[in-house]
């Protein structure tokens, strides 16, 4: 059996890769092409986990029936409860005078 020219095979190799359209890759580098061949898969991740359902998108569907935000109406009491002993959230200034960082430069 006689051996073929290296400079042959390359030029088989590259011909096989016109006919299969496939990348010519002669030095065998990394390209990713095999990741970017492959298919998606958001999409059907996003088919196979149903859409989250809150009581917010509940409460907002057409209807008569509204649900109790538990957690929600829990944080309300909570601000009521610190505002009332005095540590709550400072109020908002309205001017530029009232404002701390106005008076810190001073």
């Amino acid at each position: 059996m006689t051996s073929l020219l290296p400079s042959r095979l390359a030029a088989l190799t590259r011909l096989r890769c016109e006919i299969f359209q496939t990348s010519y890759n002669p030095t065998s580098i990394r390209t990713g092409a095999k990741y970017l061949r492959a298919r998606l898969r958001g999409p059907s991740m996003i088919r196979y986990y149903p859409e989250e359902l809150t009581v917010a998108k509940f409460n907002r569907m057409p209807g008569d029936f509204k649900v109790q935000n538990w957690s929600e109406y829990q944080r309300l009491a909570d601000v009521e409860e610190k505002k009332r002993r005095g540590k709550g959230a400072p109020k908002k200034a309205k001017s530029p005078a009232e404002s701390r960082r106005q008076s810190r430069k001073r």
